[in-house]
């Protein structure tokens, strides 16, 4: 394996799980001083627009340290999933260390606000960093050991197949709620977002929609290491010849 990217890349993402808590913890103390709770207090239309934007940066953060520590695509691509997975656990747990929150893994988080709110109990994030952590380790394992990794369209179709229902699992509650409120062409204005946070709570999190997207990702990353752990054991011989 390839410990020193791996200990930079950790560190780093152990990092940038900081100081996104921290900067949860200054929102806190500016914008929301008797906590997190739904509905949330509506915030400046900049202070905002500045949010959107720094969620971006993060992932142009991330991506940035899997563009440099290779050049292989897939790699890169592992090495993205992997930072972002473990700084997204992190994040929760500095915020339990700074806050004493969450309360809990069920405990209802604004997750995302790109494009729209995504909402859903901590344990779910979670669940899915575990995930991308298990398939990035494995496709960094695979090229460290010189096979040439590639999904087929099989793997492909559940991935991204299995984000899109899970994503669609943390929106669809807000959606229906904006919805109900809006037209469809106010979905593309964050003025309406912004009005509609203020009130929104939100009803439930579809379980059996994120589980049914969250199978068919681990039914992924289980076809792929089956298929490609022929070529591992042919190389571990090979080595001990």
């Amino acid at each position: 394996m390839q410990r020193k990217p791996f200990l930079a890349s950790t560190i780093f993402a152990i990092s940038m799980g900081f100081f996104e808590s921290a900067v949860v913890v200054y929102m806190r103390y500016i914008a929301y001083p008797g906590g997190f709770d739904f509905p949330l207090q509506p915030i400046d239309q900049s202070l905002a627009l500045t949010e959107f934007l720094r969620e971006v940066f993060s992932m142009l953060m991330l991506g940035s340290v899997a563009f440099l520590i290779t050049r292989n695509h897939m790699e890169r691509f592992a090495w993205f999933i992997y930072n972002f997975a473990v700084w997204d656990i992190f994040y929760y747990i500095f915020l339990k260390l700074l806050l004493n929150w969450p309360e809990s893994l069920f405990t209802m988080d604004i997750l995302f606000l790109i494009p729209v709110i995504w909402t859903g109990p901590v344990l779910a994030p979670v669940l899915l960093s575990m995930l991308m952590i298990v398939l990035a380790v494995l496709i960094i394992k695979k090229t460290y050991r010189g096979q040439r990794v590639k999904f087929t369209s099989t793997e492909w179709i559940l991935f991204f197949g299995g984000s899109a229902i899970v994503i669609l699992s943390f929106i669809l509650d807000y959606l229906i709620y904006f919805c109900k409120q809006n037209t469809f062409g106010e979905l593309f204005s964050m003025k309406m977002h912004l009005e509609a946070s203020a009130d929104y709570e939100p009803e439930r999190f579809l379980w059996w929609v994120f589980i049914i997207g969250f199978i068919a990702i681990c039914s992924g990353i289980t076809i792929f290491f089956l298929r490609t752990r022929h070529f591992i054991s042919k190389y571990l011989n090979y080595k001990e010849a």
